[in-house]
């Protein structure tokens, strides 16, 4: 009798598990995994795909969809990176998990913002599928460098779109140089000392993108980033990003870094004296990067197409592009249009103009009349962390579900 009553509450207790595994497979599977945003009806779709370790993009990319769909009528999709073991929440540094990049197949409009993905190859068809039909993108800053299957650990039917690819045809550079015009070059300003201040390019000043926008409207404690001049193609600078002095202290505990919109020094050296505390914590910062970080900025230094920034220089002369516009065909694609920016880390969106200039470019992209001065008031609190790479264990116990994004 008593061996009878062991063998029943076994099988209560193996029941009992199924059905807590089948419960937790179920909930796995029905975890919000984007966020939509409903705007008119007859308004084009947006999908704005967040992916990057650094710049914070998972911040910066909802609030402009808030922007876009409140104050403007569009309808948004924002998609963001996850470990595909916990379905729902936000994982930044996962590179190889994007889900709901079939979105696209409605879109509109694309605008990315990712970092060194190396996307499966059912995720990846779709952005391939977007580009092909010659649809219009809008890439924000790291965009440059959206892919890298080099280390990304596992095969791919797409590793020309890879920021490191170097074969011998239309696909050399990457996704980076074929659709944007720039992959990823170098740091021209000096990082979290040196901030961007945008002026219109010559000739420019009155092209619709610009409306609403005085010179000195776009800012960002990001700094300005290098490329090739001149860019390639039927590439057209629209903003030259001024390298600024940082005029305060350096201040860690600060999300702009102690700079400030109203720094106004323009930088004449890119060697300037670091604070030895700040010494002290980039090296910390830098022992404590996975292995995969080390190869990428390996590779990022032996990049021969850049002198290397040992060598002082005046990062103000001449100017480097922040933004422009390009024309872009994938092979056996349709041609399409992009705009290019190396603006817009979630700490740049404080800039009223930065943020004007986003709405703008959606508004060309989809080939509709851009407001004189559109409306970029911010939707609810808006307070960005500072731009920083954050280990796994912070993405861990962050524990932060993408439904509890706002």
């Amino acid at each position: 009798m008593k061996s009878l009553y062991y063998f029943f509450f076994a099988c209560v207790f193996i029941w009992s598990c199924k059905e807590k595994s089948a419960d937790q497979k179920a909930e796995g599977e029905t975890a919000q995994q984007w966020i939509s945003y409903k705007g008119d009806a007859n308004q084009p779709h947006i999908v704005l795909v967040s992916g990057d370790e650094e710049y914070r993009s998972e911040e910066a990319l909802p609030q402009m969809a808030k922007i876009l769909t409140e104050r403007h009528g569009f309808n948004c999709t924002v998609l963001f990176a996850q470990d595909p073991k916990k379905p729902g929440i936000l994982n930044p540094n996962n590179v190889n998990n994007i889900p709901g990049l079939e979105q696209l197949e409605s879109a509109d409009l694309m605008i990315l913002f990712t970092r060194f993905r190396a996307l499966p190859d059912d995720q990846m068809q779709h952005i391939d599928n977007y580009l092909k039909a010659g649809k219009p993108v809008i890439g924000i800053r790291t965009a440059t460098h959206a892919f890298n299957f080099e280390d990304g650990g596992i095969e791919s039917s797409y590793k020309h779109y890879g920021n490191f690819y170097e074969g011998d045809d239309a696909w050399k550079d990457g996704f980076g140089r074929l659709v944007l015009g720039e992959k990823w070059i170098s740091h021209h300003g000096v990082h979290r000392h040196q901030s961007t201040r945008g002026i219109p390019a010559q000739g420019v000043e009155d092209h619709s993108l610009l409306n609403g926008i005085e010179a000195g409207d776009i800012w960002g404690p990001s700094d300005v980033y290098g490329v090739r001049l001149p860019l390639p193609g039927d590439a057209q600078p629209i903003v030259l990003g001024q390298v600024i002095d940082r005029e305060a202290a350096y201040d860690e505990n600060d999300n702009l870094y102690g700079m400030r919109i109203s720094d106004n020094k323009l930088a004449t050296t890119n060697l300037i004296e670091i604070e030895e505390e700040e010494e002290e914590d980039e090296e910390e910062e830098e022992m404590e990067m996975d292995e995969e970080e080390e190869e990428e900025e390996d590779e990022e230094e032996e990049d021969e197409d850049w002198e290397e920034e040992d060598e002082e220089y005046n990062p103000n002369n001449p100017l480097m592009p922040i933004a422009w516009t390009k024309s872009y065909q994938l092979p056996g694609g349709k041609q399409g249009k992009a705009f290019a920016t190396t603006i817009g880390a979630s700490t740049d969106l404080v800039a009223e103009g930065t943020r004007r200039m986003f709405i703008n470019a959606t508004y060309w992209c989809l080939n509709l009349e851009v407001p004189e001065k559109a409306n970029v008031d911010l939707i609810g609190e808006y307070n960005p962390t500072p731009f920083a790479f954050l280990e796994d264990e912070h993405w861990e116990n962050l524990n932060k579900s993408i439904s509890s994004i706002k």
